[in-house]
């Protein structure tokens, strides 16, 4: 179970640190041609799901191996899940690199807020503790995190755990598709003036 979150967080936060440097790191490139330069956090969006796909690849053959020796309790009758969640995953990233590429060339210390961001970030998701931790009352809250839906659903499709309420993993998925929206209209705004800030 702990891997399975560590390995969903590392995508997400490898991703976002990558996105800062994908425009003002080709400002070059950038102000000299004319290209759509969503293709920058985009790439380096689409390199890091290309890792992570190889991670899941090695932990789902760990669950494999687990369940053949009997070694923990891993069912994979919600597999089917898995393909929703890593294209969910990815938009999440996608919304929140292209704002974090964007902000960066405007405001250059948006890299110190994210490692401060990233790692509040990191435990108010349940990674390294079950969910079941948070009272009832503040579970409903936990959801307006993303990344709690996701993680939720990752353990349920590939260890076969029970979600514990599919309306408030619902309610976080669109969150995450949502942000990904915002990402790609923020970016679309305020792209033609990239040049002026370098």
């Amino acid at each position: 179970m702990l891997v399975t979150g560590v390995i969903t967080w590392q995508f997400l936060a490898i991703c976002l640190t990558d996105s800062l440097q994908s425009i003002l790191g080709n400002s070059n490139l950038v102000a000299r041609t004319v290209f759509p330069r969503i293709i920058l956090p985009l790439s380096t969006a689409v390199g890091n799901l290309v890792n992570f796909l190889l991670s899941l690849l090695i932990l789902l053959g760990y669950a494999v191996v687990l369940k053949a020796g009997g070694l923990a309790p891993v069912h994979f009758h919600s597999i089917w899940l898995l393909p929703v969640v890593v294209l969910t995953q990815f938009a999440l990233c996608l919304g929140l690199s292209l704002i974090l590429s964007a902000l960066n060339v405007f405001f250059r210390d948006t890299e110190h807020m994210l490692s401060v961001g990233l790692l509040a970030w990191f435990f108010l998701t349940p990674v390294i503790y079950y969910l079941q931790v948070i009272p009832q009352e503040y579970q409903r809250l936990a959801f307006l995190n993303p990344m709690t839906g996701i993680v939720t659903a990752y353990r349920t499709a590939i260890l076969g755990t029970e979600i514990m309420a599919p309306q408030l993993v619902t309610m976080s998925f669109c969150i995450a598709w949502f942000l990904c929206a915002a990402g790609v209209a923020l970016f679309q705004k305020v792209q033609a003036k990239f040049v002026d800030e370098f």
